[in-house]
């Protein structure tokens, strides 16, 4: 499924026509002008997956933030959008092949990164909890409780409840609505499986970060049924490997001047990894 078809940024001639016009000279940046024309990169066509590679600083995230910008795509986390964005998105244009659905977003590694923080202080407090209704399961059970009055009924029930169950069996009652305690992979991966739904447009900023490799690749097949089975399209900014393999997608490597598009096994990076384990292939063998 395609919702966007393409879009276009600014060229150098454009930017320098941009910087004639305008008289301020108080700033020392003028983000996120001057980053993706650096190496001609003045257009995306996309398909179903496409995927934006390059090493730190080539604007692959710059590229993301502008197009999830110029669409008003829902975001977590903020950033930081410098006085000159909004004029650099007016030099932009992009050109749909349908209506962009409103379940569609941008993830990037903060939101993902939030996400585990938070889980991470929810368990926090389930645990300091746990430890509370350990010690008030023993208070309650040997208290030696008599009802005297119709106003010490909740009371009465929770010493039968203490009595008639386990400690543990206690706690998990008490507990029923604690949140799971995944691990730092499995929550960056929980997260990815509830923003994406069916049929939308999804922007992943480098979505392989607090992923082990096991993960990335359930990941990249999660990625290729969502697009064949659920109607999704994915732009992807990456350098690893296994998303880099997906099944189908156009690749831009954006460390070339100019940009070009290649094969992901020409990818200096996949390039690196294979060179390395040819050189040791013979510690593989029994």
């Amino acid at each position: 499924m395609k919702y966007l078809d393409y879009i276009t940024f600014p060229s150098q001639e454009e930017e320098f026509d941009f910087f004639l016009k305008i008289k301020r000279s108080c700033y020392d940046s003028f983000y996120p002008f001057q980053i993706l024309s650096r190496h001609g990169f003045c257009r995306i066509d996309f398909e179903p997956i496409t995927i934006l590679y390059g090493g730190n600083g080539c604007g692959k995230t710059t590229a993301l933030n502008v197009i999830a910008e110029k669409l008003g795509l829902r975001r977590d986390s903020k950033f930081n959008k410098s006085n000159f964005f909004p004029e650099y998105l007016n030099l932009c244009l992009v050109e749909l092949e349908q209506k962009i659905p409103k379940c569609s977003c941008i993830v990037t590694s903060d939101d993902v990164f939030d996400y585990m923080l938070n889980i991470r202080s929810l368990n926090e407090g389930i645990d300091l909890r746990r430890e509370e209704l350990f010690s008030e399961y023993l208070d309650v059970k040997y208290s030696g409780f008599q009802m005297k009055s119709l106003e010490d009924y909740e009371q009465l029930k929770r010493v039968n409840l203490a009595r008639s169950k386990t400690q543990s069996k206690f706690v998990r009652k008490e507990l029923m609505d604690n949140v799971r305690e995944y691990s730092n992979g499995e929550s960056a991966f929980h997260y990815f499986a509830e923003k994406i739904e069916e049929n939308g447009l999804y922007l992943l900023d480098e979505p392989e970060n607090s992923l082990s490799p096991e993960r990335q690749q359930e990941l990249v097949r999660f990625i290729e049924d969502s697009v064949r089975f659920f109607g999704c399209q994915f732009v992807i900014s990456t350098h690893s490997p296994f998303v880099l393999a997906l099944k189908g997608a156009k690749i831009y490597d954006l460390d070339e001047n100019p940009v070009d598009l290649k094969k992901w096994t020409e990818l200096a990076n996949v390039r690196t990894y294979f060179e390395f384990f040819e050189k040791h292939r013979d510690k593989f063998r029994p």
